[in-house]
């Protein structure tokens, strides 16, 4: 992995990031955190759905959106990816081409292309965002992209199609997709984890295909649902030295009240945070490579609009110098 550390452009001062990761560790949440946190500052910002699973809508307890953007907040915007809504909207933009009468036997045409050319559905989700940015219609686009098992392909594709096409129109559209995306005072991508075997290992493996796959630029690992370090070794001491019979008894009567559900709550999250902290550990050991920050497990939030407040909070708290570079 490159040193990816650069503090010279902050991750919400580029035009267009990507946040991506494993399947269930909230990337779609530390997404919809980050677009609050820009709109805040007075960015028109989208937030696009790669996926179409419609989870960021739900956190911002929004209606669905489809292909054209609806804005669910002051300064946020919201869309969901749909290929064949961007082909027929490239087809009308660069080709000029009446979709009425066309689209039916182009949209066969492009199926079987897109079977035999790997890559061509992928450009056409990049190609979308990216055209979104040349033609400076937010100031900022976060996307909820695909989990670590699509998103090289989808960073890789137009580098992809420029080997295949070598002349015409496709190869100068390419071109400027691939400023854009390969441009690191542009584009980035943010990695999200939680802190367990699994997703662990995969984001580390996703960040170093990323950095040697692609030449997009890896902005940052997220460790996500992170327990706290709640109590001091002392206060572990002591909830430790209650647990036999008689000092139990002694402080159920000094607060009178049934203990034992306190006293295995307090080793339950002790547990957690233990179990943890071999990942933690793992994730900080590339954190003079790459900018890493931990976000605490939000306990009974649950989800909607409150957990994304209190996301953004804990964002900003960790990362403020790092998401805006004066």
């Amino acid at each position: 992995m490159s040193d990816s550390l650069d503090r010279s452009i902050g991750l919400l001062d580029r035009s267009l990031v990507f946040i991506t990761g494993k399947g269930g560790v909230g990337k779609s949440s530390v997404t919809a955190a980050l677009g609050l946190i820009a709109s805040r500052a007075g960015k028109k910002t989208l937030i696009c759905e790669v996926d179409a699973k419609g989870d960021v809508a739900r956190l911002f307890d929004s209606e669905p959106a489809d292909f054209d953007p609806i804005e669910i907040r002051d300064n946020l915007y919201l869309m969901s990816m749909d290929t064949e809504a961007a082909l027929r909207e490239y087809l009308r933009i660069f080709l000029r081409l009446s979709m009425v009468s066309k689209l039916g036997p182009l949209a066969k045409t492009f199926d079987f292309v897109a079977n035999a050319a790997p890559g061509v559905q992928e450009v056409l989700v990049v190609g979308k965002l990216c055209y979104e940015v040349k033609e400076s219609n937010y100031d900022l686009i976060l996307v909820d992209a695909s989990s670590t098992g699509h998103i090289v392909s989808q960073l890789a594709s137009p580098k992809g199609i420029s080997e295949l096409v070598k002349l015409g129109m496709v190869k100068d559209q390419i071109k400027w997709m691939e400023e854009i995306l390969y441009e690191p005072s542009v584009t980035s991508v943010i990695v999200v984890a939680t802190p367990a075997e699994t997703p662990v290992n995969e984001a580390l493996e996703l960040a170093s295909k990323i950095d040697s796959d692609t030449d997009v630029h890896l902005g940052a690992l997220v460790v996500n649902k992170v327990m706290p370090e709640l109590f001091s070794k002392a206060e572990e001491e002591f909830f430790s030295s209650l647990r036999d019979e008689k000092s139990l008894a002694v402080f159920a009567k000094a607060v009178s009240g049934d203990v034992t559900s306190l006293l295995n709550g307090s080793a339950a999250a002790l547990e957690m945070r233990r179990t943890a902290e071999p990942h933690i550990e793992r994730i900080l050991e590339v954190s003079d490579k790459i900018h890493v920050a931990l976000l605490p497990l939000m306990f009974g939030i649950g989800s909607g609009l409150r957990l994304v407040r209190d996301l953004a909070e804990a964002l900003s708290a960790e990362w403020d110098d790092l998401l805006w570079v004066d």
